[in-house]
Order: structure tokens, then sequence, then C-alpha cells
């Protein structure tokens, strides 16, 4: 079987059924909550400008392995995130990512069955969700934005929703020790100016956390 086949499997709205959905409820809105609150003190912000269907992009800044599932936990209804082929070397951590709902790319090129896979998730319950930066950065600054995210947008026809979180870096196991806070902003029209779309979102980011919008582009994807 290719890496293709292994990593970047097609997924259909089917996928994304009643099964997955408990799953992920269970571990992001039930015991991932339970230890944003109790060890955190989570603060949300913005859950006004979520909208109503599924037409859109959650498009956080990162900063720990925490901020998915975290993601997963404030947003109403399902993410189903893109991750790196990598954390699905490790056949445990394989099935526990693709029971939340996770599916597996290439970060160095977009497959068809990426794009196909987003699209199957707008015709289900979920929605789609996808860290711009590509990998974890420090705080401070919004670097490392990519323009995989934008090319999505446009190509699906998804609004991007910013989201900014503050706090996940910052590694607490002392209940009430920690400060999590999430501002979710205003919902970013799609056009076909990928460069546009990916400079708004990094100055809505900046806005949302006071970190510094550094407007460099690594690469495609």
């Amino acid at each position: 079987m290719s890496s293709e086949q292994t990593y970047c499997t097609r997924r259909t709205a089917k996928d994304y059924n009643w099964l997955r959905s408990v799953f992920q409820t269970i571990v992001c809105k039930g015991l991932y909550m339970l230890r944003l609150k109790l060890v955190y003190r989570l603060e949300v912000y913005g859950k006004e400008n979520i909208p109503e269907s599924n037409d859109y992009i959650i498009a956080p800044n990162h900063l720990s392995t925490l901020d998915p599932p975290l993601i997963a936990a404030v947003m109403p209804r399902h993410v189903a995130f893109m991750a790196k082929k990598e954390l699905f070397d490790f056949w445990l951590l394989r099935i526990f990512l693709d029971w939340l709902g996770a599916f597996a790319v290439n970060r160095e090129k977009l497959g068809p069955s990426t794009l196909k896979t987003v699209k199957s998730i707008k015709d289900s319950k979920w929605v789609f969700g996808i860290f711009p930066q590509g990998t974890r950065e420090e705080p401070g600054k919004i670097s490392g934005v990519t323009k995989g995210f934008a090319n999505i947008a446009k190509i699906t026809k998804c609004g991007i929703l910013p989201v900014g979180i503050i706090g996940t870096d910052i590694v607490k196991r002392v209940p009430f020790t920690g400060k999590i806070i999430v501002k979710i902003g205003k919902v970013i029209p799609y056009t076909d100016n990928i460069d546009d779309l990916v400079d708004k979102w990094g100055k809505a980011v900046e806005e949302l956390t006071g970190y510094e919008y550094v407007p460099e582009v690594k690469c495609e994807v």
C-alpha cells in the first residue's frame, strides 16, 4: 500500500458518523473540557461569531498539542482536523486520531484526496479545522503562515473563522494554576485572492491574541 493510500485516506461524509461524534464528544467535550476548566480556568469569547451552518473553516493559531482538542471542546459542531501524516506512524495514535475525526495529509503537497475529504466534511454535520501556521510556533508572534488553508477556502467556497488561542503553551497540572483564553473572530469571506485571505487571517488573529503578525509564507501547504 502506498504512502498516499496509508496516510491520506479519502474520507466521505458517512465516515463522520454518530460513532465518531460520540467519541469526540466524550474525549474533547468531556474529558478535555474537565481538565481545561479545572486546571486552566478556560475562558471563551466570541461564540456569537460562529455561523449556524458549517460553510466555514476553523483556523486557529497554534501553540501546543492541546490546541486541537481545545478547539473541538469549545466549538458547537464536531471538528475534523487535518494532521501531518507523521502523527499516524504509531498505530495506537493513528487509531485515536482516526476516531477523533482527524485525517492525515502530506504537508508538502495537498493531494486531490485531501480536497475531496474537505468537501465531504461540508456534506456532513462536522466542520473542517486547520492550523494555518502548519506547526506549533512560539507565543508572541503569528509566524510561519502557509497558504494551504486559503487555497482550500477558495476551492471549497468556505469562509475562514479566525480563532485566537492564548495560554496553551504553558503546561499546568495543579488545579486553577493555568489560564487559557480562546477568542473567536468574525468570519472572513473567501475570495480568489489567496494572499489577501492569508493577510486578513493573520491580522485578525493578531487582533484576537495581541501577538505580532509576521507576513511570511514558507511554502504552499
